[in-house]
């Protein structure tokens, strides 16, 4: 992997901030960062990827000193919407607003399309599964379509009831969620097929979704994030939905006296600890907030960080790091997009506060 972002290797200078405790990825992109994602645990070193509204996925080597190297760059034709890794490291899959997906190889640096759509592709995720593997489309045409890379049409299309929003991918399940708050939930190990419909606990547009799992690893339900300070917890399979399944609000600022109102702002992304099981949830209230399920309990809320949202949000592989990316959301309109602010992708040390707290 070549071709830095037009600075010599040597310009990796970071900023700490946040008390000494977030460190700061040099050459963030220019607009908006829509995604964040780490490389997998398949390869030994620490990549991110990064996409954005400025039309580009960036990538860089995180080094164990908490130095980041800006180490390449790609474009689509319009802004990027998301982004993944292959689970062997050495591809990055993008979609796009121009209506494509592509694949970049990281080793030869190419970047090709791969699949596409009739309006803007919101979410891409690599399916590895025992006898396939394909990547999955996402678009506000309405449909999911699975791609084998080597081929122009895609393996299996699936029409959903309205445009696709956020999906999440783990192992042999998969979860989508559309713009009229359905979500679906499909088995992958036979192919991608219909599992459950299941209705939401939020009554308000979705934002985002992100599977967990039982502590053997298997993917057993999903978080979902809403517009109104909100997050569900929900479990696929469950004697006890009632009592299983459960929102809490997150995302809102401290009731004011005498009216006891309150700003309730939208949840823009869901992240997994890896390890612990635990989650974070970020805003457009610029803060962070990482939480216990099942304990049902807050470990930890961020100051509101340069005064704008938090869009995303990703821990890496082996649960050490915790990146989130610190941009406008549009969530006020053109009226609120102060250019002098900047876009900043953050990191920090995440395993000793991610652990959940000890019973008492």
């Amino acid at each position: 992997m070549t071709t830095p972002f037009g600075l010599s290797s040597t310009a990796t200078t970071n900023t700490l901030v946040l008390g000494q405790k977030d460190l700061e990825i040099i050459q963030p992109p220019d607009d908006a960062i829509s995604c964040l994602k780490f490389s997998p645990l398949s390869i030994p070193q620490t990549y991110l990827i990064a996409s954005s509204w400025a039309n580009d996925i960036r990538c860089w080597e995180i080094q164990s000193n908490g130095q980041s190297v800006a180490k390449a760059i790609q474009k689509h034709d319009a802004p990027i919407l998301s982004c993944c890794w292959s689970e062997d490291g050495s591809k990055v899959f993008t979609a796009g607003c121009d209506k494509t997906a592509k694949m970049w190889d990281l080793q030869a640096n190419t970047f090709v399309q791969i699949a596409a759509h009739d309006q803007p592709i919101r979410t891409i995720h690599y399916i590895q599964r025992p006898s396939y593997s394909c990547v999955m489309t996402g678009s506000w045409d309405r449909t999911v379509k699975f791609w084998d890379t080597r081929q122009a049409t895609p393996l299996k299309q699936l029409a959903l009831s309205e445009r696709i929003y956020a999906a999440d991918v783990f192992g042999p399940m998969a979860v989508i969620t559309t713009a009229d708050r359905n979500i679906q939930v499909y088995s992958l190990d036979q192919g991608p097929t219909e599992y459950k419909k299941i209705e939401s606990l939020l009554k308000y547009q979705h934002r985002c979704v992100s599977i967990f799992t039982d502590k053997s690893k298997n993917p057993n339900g999903f978080a979902v994030g809403s517009i109104e300070g909100r997050v569900a917890i929900m479990y696929v399979e469950t004697a006890n939905p009632s009592v299983d399944n459960f929102t809490f609000k997150c995302h809102r600022s401290t009731p004011q006296p005498p009216t006891n109102t309150q700003d309730i702002f939208a949840v823009n992304d869901i992240a997994f600890h890896p390890i612990h099981g635990t989650l974070a949830t970020v805003g457009s209230d610029g803060r962070y907030s990482f939480w216990d399920k099942d304990d049902r309990t807050k470990l930890k809320t961020s100051d509101v960080i340069n005064d704008q949202s938090i869009t995303c949000c990703t821990f890496d592989s082996r649960g050490q790091l915790f990146a989130y990316a610190s941009s406008y959301d549009w969530h006020k309109g053109h009226e609120g997009n102060v250019q002098t602010k900047k876009n900043a992708i953050y990191f920090r040390q995440c395993f000793e506060e991610m652990k959940p707290k000890p019973k008492k």
